[in-house]
């Protein structure tokens, strides 16, 4: 899909985020390989002919130009932009502000970097859900505690959040489902039919590989 002439209600976006300090695993995470390519690709092929743009959120230009040296947009069909984290080191929060400032729509699904196992059927299923009503769509595990079984590293939100996002941060207020609590957000049950846990499984140690 391209972008060019499509409003922004019909631009499918995404934010990929790898800005973290991979402390568990020992060594950068997106740039890993995992079955013959790095981590990173196996989400950026999964996107091909589900999404319009992707933004690609990173922590310093030094990790910019190591992933644009393995990164050939021309294996996908939508653009993808390099983004430097506005705010380091403070988390995933400062990533999701960072990647919706550049977003052409007004909703990015935001996907981590370390989770291969994202599927197509997932990326369709969370878009169809996509309700204007709402700031973000957030899939969960657990009925009796939506919030604290949610899943927001592979969620959907709107770029109107991005004032909230910077005021919570200002008060270190650091962890998604806080941001999560002060917004509208429409909750997704994962229920193994339309959308499967394994979906939501990531790679944080070396042992997970």
């Amino acid at each position: 899909m391209s972008s060019e002439n499509k409003n922004s209600e019909n631009i499918k976006s995404c934010i990929i985020l790898c800005g973290g300090k991979s402390s568990r695993m020992g060594r950068d995470k997106g740039s890993m390989i995992i079955q013959d390519k790095p981590m990173i690709k196996h989400v950026l092929s999964t996107l091909n002919h589900q999404i319009d743009e992707v933004i690609i959120v990173l922590n310093d230009q030094k990790r910019i130009v190591k992933y644009s040296e393995f990164i050939n947009p021309q294996e996908y069909d939508y653009p993808i932009t390099f983004a430097e984290d506005k705010i380091k080191n403070k988390g995933p929060m400062p990533g999701i502000m960072t990647g919706l400032g550049k977003i052409k729509s007004d909703y990015a699904l935001v996907l981590p970097c370390d989770s291969p196992y994202v599927s197509k059927n997932y990326i369709q299923t969370i878009f169809n859900e996509l309700d204007n009503n709402y700031q973000a769509i957030v899939p969960y595990h657990d009925a009796e505690n939506k919030l604290k079984t949610s899943e927001p590293l592979h969620s959907i939100y709107n770029k109107n959040i991005i004032s909230q996002i910077e005021k919570l941060v200002s008060n270190d207020v650091l962890h998604i489902k806080g941001l999560i609590e002060k917004i509208d957000a429409k909750f997704v049950l994962i229920d193994n039919k339309k959308i499967e846990k394994k979906e939501f499984r990531n790679l944080n140690r070396p042992e997970d590989i």
